[in-house]
């Protein structure tokens, strides 16, 4: 698979599946563009897919964070697109992904067509703090596999653990986040605490698409008032579009491709 060379000094890996409009998928914390394993070959039935793995994540080298937070890594993703030859791409950002995405968007909009959102908030309420702190302790002490088992529980809605496929996703998940560094975990998860991008919203001018599962306890639509979710969200974005997914958690990617998939199609083809 190619890899680009950054002026930070990192190497991105990434691959492209599939043929037509580009676009772009940025994964949350922990996966890797393995997030995006179940939805990549459904989308590519329609578009240009763009996987890559964010620095300290999978196969791409470099620290995990810049200076400047959440808009340094907007801007890290920006020169990614430069130095892969893509002027303008549709652009999928899920959880901390999203958040890389809304900031992209609102500060280097030439540089995207269309946005989906899912499974995010543009400020974290405490409870969803105190949720982050356990991971954080977890990945320091224990390693990611204990990350592994407590976004897990958190992460799915109850019912998707009776499913037949959901022991091998679990399997998945813990080789996904084995290839991603404790401190790039942390120094992301640090980025996303240290974040509002509520002050955003009302600049992101591409249309948006934003998805939420009903239950995603992680990311809820309608967080605490320290926080700001899709209740908030769909209001300020100038027409942005939401769907919520019933039966379905926070790792929406993964239990629901199918139906994901077919939203964005949709909402691409308006």
């Amino acid at each position: 698979m190619p890899t680009v060379k950054l002026p930070g000094g990192e190497t991105i890996w990434y691959k492209k599946t599939g043929n037509g409009a580009p676009f772009l998928q940025i994964h949350g914390s922990a996966f890797g563009h393995k997030n995006f394993a179940r939805m990549t070959p459904l989308m590519a039935e329609h578009f240009e897919v763009i996987d890559f793995d964010l620095p300290g994540y999978g196969e791409s080298v470099g620290a995990g964070a810049r200076p400047g937070g959440m808009a340094g890594l907007a801007n890290l993703v920006g020169e990614f697109l430069d130095e892969a030859g893509y002027a303008k791409v549709n652009l999928h950002g899920t959880s901390f992904g999203a958040m890389i995405g809304l900031s992209l968007a609102a500060n280097q909009p030439e540089k995207i067509e269309r946005l989906v959102l899912s499974c995010f908030l543009a400020r974290y309420d405490l409870a969803a703090r105190m949720m982050r702190k356990t991971w954080k302790r977890a990945a320091l002490d224990s390693g990611m596999e204990a990350v592994t088992d407590l976004t897990s529980v958190a992460g799915f809605a109850r019912g998707y653990y009776e499913r037949a496929e959901a022991e091998a996703q679990f399997q998945e998940m813990y080789k996904a986040f084995a290839a991603t560094k404790p401190e790039a975990f942390v120094a992301g998860t640090e980025i996303i605490e240290r974040t509002d991008l509520e002050p955003l919203l009302s600049q992101v001018r591409a249309p948006t698409l934003l998805l939420a599962g009903a239950e995603d306890n992680m990311t809820p639509s309608n967080p605490a008032p320290s926080g700001c979710g899709f209740s908030t969200v769909e209001k300020v974005i100038p027409g942005a579009e939401l769907h919520v997914l019933d039966d379905c958690g926070h790792y929406l990617v993964l239990e629901q491709p199918e139906r994901a998939t077919e939203l964005i199609v949709d909402f691409m083809a308006k």
